[in-house]
């Protein structure tokens, strides 16, 4: 994942910005949570849009500085649930999507007064951050970009994050029998095989393998590769197609 040029200014705007968009996001997490059954989140005071009860204090600075850390978490569960399958997968959903929601609410607002180019290159520092509506056109620009990174980046379906849920929550626990399994397959593609038998059962069996690759391009997106960072592919290019068809 690529750094940004950072200055004070632009941590400052970060920081209000991420503060912001994981507040959002363990909310909703937890409100619709709570909307489909689950008690939790209400006894645990979290039905409130109060930063202090959801920040993760160090991944929110990690997050504003290098660009990545884990900003929070959810005490949800689908087996409180009233449709553990439907309720988890619109409760998971909810966190990312409502990422988009804001970005799509701060694009819209820099359209129209037009300050959408100025807020860009104020927030990078190639225009003077010398007056209210310049901040105020930076802080807008900053809840585009990184509420659609937070929507990219929790749709990736590896453990532990959100689009690993959304996968388990949208796979049937049976598909296909046995002997509907082409025979190349069940003889040379044994995982492949066993993954179309029970897709949701096989999917949460590799739960720690998925955690494992993480962790793996986390680092690797972290070496000096020639610039070559998987996340740069799986993030980077999405948030910025993004960017573009929101903002210009």
């Amino acid at each position: 994942m690529a750094f940004l040029d950072l200055n004070p200014i632009t941590i400052i705007i970060n920081l209000i910005v991420l503060g912001v968009a994981m507040t959002a996001h363990e909310f909703a997490h937890n409100f619709v949570a709570w909307k489909m059954g689950d008690e939790v989140p209400r006894l645990q005071g979290r039905l409130t849009l109060n930063p202090l009860v959801h920040i993760n204090w160090v991944g929110w600075l990690m997050f504003a500085i290098i660009g990545f850390g884990i900003l929070g978490s959810a005490p949800i569960s689908p087996e409180r649930m009233r449709d553990p399958r439907k309720g988890f997968l619109a409760a998971v959903a909810a966190g990312p999507f409502s990422n988009l929601g804001l970005a799509l609410a701060s694009a819209i607002m820099l359209r129209f007064s037009g300050l959408n180019a100025h807020g860009m290159l104020v927030y990078y520092g190639q225009a003077p951050l010398s007056d209210p509506i310049s901040i105020l056109a930076a802080l807008l620009f900053a809840m585009v970009y990184w509420n659609v990174l937070l929507f990219v980046f929790n749709l990736i379906p590896l453990f532990p994050i959100d689009g690993w849920h959304i996968v388990l929550s949208l796979l049937p626990g049976r598909w296909l029998t046995h002997l509907q399994i082409p025979v190349v397959i069940q003889q040379n593609l044994r995982p492949l095989s066993e993954f179309l038998m029970r897709p949701a059962f096989k999917w949460r069996d590799w739960q720690m393998a998925s955690y494992y690759v993480f962790i793996a391009l986390i680092f690797i997106s972290f070496l000096p590769f020639g610039g070559f960072s998987p996340f740069g592919i799986f993030i980077g290019q999405p948030t910025s197609a993004l960017l573009r068809l929101l903002l210009f």
